[in-house]
């Protein structure tokens, strides 16, 4: 992967122009900058493979071997690389191709050196950010993990300052969130940070137990009750005495056994199918759902007593899609639990794949994206996940310039290639676009940064043949 190494990057430069190498160098020289040329497609990509630069700029147009064939061989080789393309035959296409294909940038030849050499300290900031940034992930993973659980965003916060207050405290409590969102995290945690943390701790999955069979499971039974009874059975209140018992999916209970349910919370005793003896237990009770208690009480499919007895106390798990400022921290936990579950040495995400991860509205909350991380995991090739290594769905969701598989684009879509033709029509000054799209400038800055297409946005004006700190276009031999 392409790193920081002694605080001084590399920069690769691949241009069948001398020219081009000698004044890129001469503009771009520096101490925390090491620049290495070559004059031919074959031997830049020799040089890339040897000395892992951070960034590459490359000529779109040369013989054998094209620029963006060079972008698609290094974006496999490492996604992290930052790739340049520049070029003296700018088109919308391929400069939307080249960003698609994991282009950094797309600069228009002859070369505005100032701005180049501003985008190439910004990727050198950039890259000194991420590197300060993942140490501080680190040290955020220590800061903000509770009890298995990771989250800084506000909501989590309160959700993990609830469990602390109650925790101490609760007989019964519920436990409410969507499928995946950490309900039995949130359970053990009860339990650990409880005064019955020394107990047993039993789950029970009310959806998995045949209902002929729960009210055995629950509350045991003796010999001789029913046909099989060959001997008594310590039911699962029974077994838990002295500590917690986590009844998910607390919604699934069949009526018979929510009343029995009821009479052990408000009684705190159990009685065994085919017993006349109750039995006095010691046990704090955990439910969980990710249905709408109160709906299945109006369908009269759930016990308003029961519900309010359970509901004394409640933690509610906001969804994945409520917290997107938990996604980097939890995905950098499950970067790091599954390189070390498989042995790999997975250093972590690039930002495209990033980006698409922070698009996905995640039905199915930390538990899909545990899955699509764990996925990852295993089908990366290097030490760096891209959008190619992540599931199937993930990978073919629609790019916001790109049609659905029908060739079919959105209005937005339209919107955004009418904007880059409009922007390449006046040679990319963003003052005669945005007059001739009948919009304020300010208006056109935010929709190139929602389209996120920095090739274009970095064309403020018509290039001038002749003007200074320009580099030379290529001849019309097809050389430079």
């Amino acid at each position: 992967m392409a790193q920081l190494q002694n605080a001084r990057l590399k920069l690769l430069v691949i241009d069948d122009n001398p020219e081009t190498l000698r004044l890129v160098q001469d503009a771009l020289a520096s101490d925390q900058l090491e620049i290495l040329t070559a004059s031919d497609p074959e031997t830049g990509l020799e040089l890339f493979h040897q000395t892992h630069p951070l960034i590459v700029l490359v000529d779109l147009v040369m013989p054998k071997i094209s620029g963006m064939q060079v972008l698609e061989t290094i974006v496999a080789a490492d996604a992290a690389v930052e790739v340049i393309l520049i070029t003296a035959h700018y088109s919308t296409e391929s400069a939307v191709e080249a960003i698609q294909k994991g282009a950094t940038d797309y600069l228009i030849k002859p070369l505005d050196l100032e701005k180049l050499r501003a985008r190439i300290g910004s990727i050198q900031a950039e890259a000194q950010r991420r590197e300060r940034t993942a140490e501080l992930d680190r040290e955020l993973l220590d800061v903000y993990e509770f009890e298995g659980m990771i989250g800084r965003s506000p909501l989590m916060l309160e959700v993990f300052a609830r469990i602390r207050r109650v925790s101490p405290h609760f007989k019964t409590i519920l436990v409410t969130g969507g499928t995946g969102t950490g309900k039995e995290l949130v359970a053990r945690a009860l339990h650990r940070l409880s005064p019955a943390s020394a107990g047993p701790f039993v789950v029970v999955n009310c959806s998995a137990v045949v209902e002929t069979l729960l009210e055995s499971e629950l509350f045991g039974y003796v010999k001789g009750a029913f046909t099989g009874a060959v001997r008594d059975k310590v039911g699962v209140f029974e077994y838990a005495d002295g500590g917690a018992v986590f009844l998910d999916e607390i919604g699934e209970l069949p009526m018979p056994a929510q009343a029995k349910l009821l009479r052990v919370l408000q009684n705190h005793e159990v009685q065994r199918v085919g017993s006349p003896v109750p039995q006095m237990v010691n046990v704090r009770v955990i439910a969980a759902t990710n249905r709408d208690l109160r709906s299945q009480i109006a369908k009269g499919v759930f016990r308003e007593d029961l519900y309010y007895r359970l509901s004394m106390v409640e933690v509610a798990l906001p969804p994945l899609a409520d917290r997107k400022e938990d996604l980097a921290l939890l995905q950098r936990h499950l970067v790091s639990k599954f390189a070390a579950q498989y042995g790999r040495e997975i250093q972590g995400i690039t930002r495209r794949a990033q980006a698409r991860l922070a698009r996905h509205s995640w039905p199915g909350n930390v538990r899909e994206l545990e899955n699509v991380i764990g996925n990852a995991c295993m089908m990366v090739d290097g030490n760096v996940i891209d959008i190619d290594d992540l599931p199937d769905p993930l990978r073919r969701q629609a790019d916001p310039l790109v049609g659905n598989e029908d060739g079919i684009l959105t209005l937005e879509q339209v919107e955004q290639r009418h904007v880059l033709e409009v922007l390449q029509r006046v040679g990319g000054n963003k003052l005669r676009a945005a007059e001739a799209l009948g919009i304020g400038r300010g208006t056109l800055y935010e929709m190139l940064a929602r389209m996120k297409t920095a090739a274009v946005t970095s064309i403020d004006r018509e290039p001038k043949d002749n003007a200074p700190g320009k580099l030379p276009l290529r001849n019309q031999d097809g050389t430079g």
